[in-house]
């Protein structure tokens, strides 16, 4: 069965983004992107970057971790804000969305049901693992079908910002193996959590 994985970028104090929501990596972004955290993307992770960082570095290769994502309406409104309708064709694309009312790409497939509903379906059916890119509402809802965790952690502190789950979420204590981690040099980490079940 395909997994559900959230690799998502936070900063050692917890967040995904600052308060605004806007990209982190974006023009006047505070996240921090040296050679070696990008390499490390492109080699262990080349299918998780959006195209036009594909396109400036040469990226052709498939992946091996991934073959859909999924993301909330206002992560995927970051991208549009920059022209971008769909910044992952290389992969199978959902948003979660119940005031769109149209896809601005033909590629980007767009749900209003249930969330766990449309994942649980997404993970009968035959394929690779399941990319939960964000944000933290759509973590938040779907807290219980995620699998692993990949978290990019970066050597920041920000203070305040969008948690890595929602601040709506519900207390659930729940048990992580580590079950790989990658230290770099520039003072990034890739820890890889799974689901700890009883």
């Amino acid at each position: 069965m395909r997994r559900l994985v959230y690799y998502i970028a936070t900063t050692l104090d917890g967040f995904i983004a600052g308060p605004d929501g806007a990209d982190p990596t974006g023009p006047n972004g505070f996240w921090p992107i040296p050679d070696d955290y990008i390499q490390h993307l492109v080699t262990e992770y080349p299918e998780t970057l959006p195209a036009p960082a594909r396109a400036a570095l040469s990226v052709t290769a498939e992946g091996t971790h991934f073959d859909t994502v999924l993301e909330g309406r206002r992560t995927y409104e970051i991208g549009l804000a920059a022209g971008i309708t769909n910044a992952y064709p290389h992969l199978r694309h959902l948003v979660f969305s119940r005031t769109l009312q149209e896809s601005p790409d033909p590629a980007v497939e767009l749900v209003a049901d249930d969330p766990v509903a449309k994942v649980r379906e997404l993970k009968q059916e035959a394929g690779k693992d399941i990319w939960l890119i964000g944000g933290g509402e759509l973590a938040d809802s779907l807290y219980t079908e995620i699998d692993q965790l990949i978290l990019k952690v970066g050597p920041l502190t920000i203070g305040a910002g969008i948690p890595l789950f929602s601040h709506k979420a519900t207390f659930d204590p729940t048990r992580w193996e580590l079950t790989s981690h990658t230290a770099l040099k520039s003072g990034a980490l890739f820890l890889t959590y799974t689901r700890i079940t009883d």
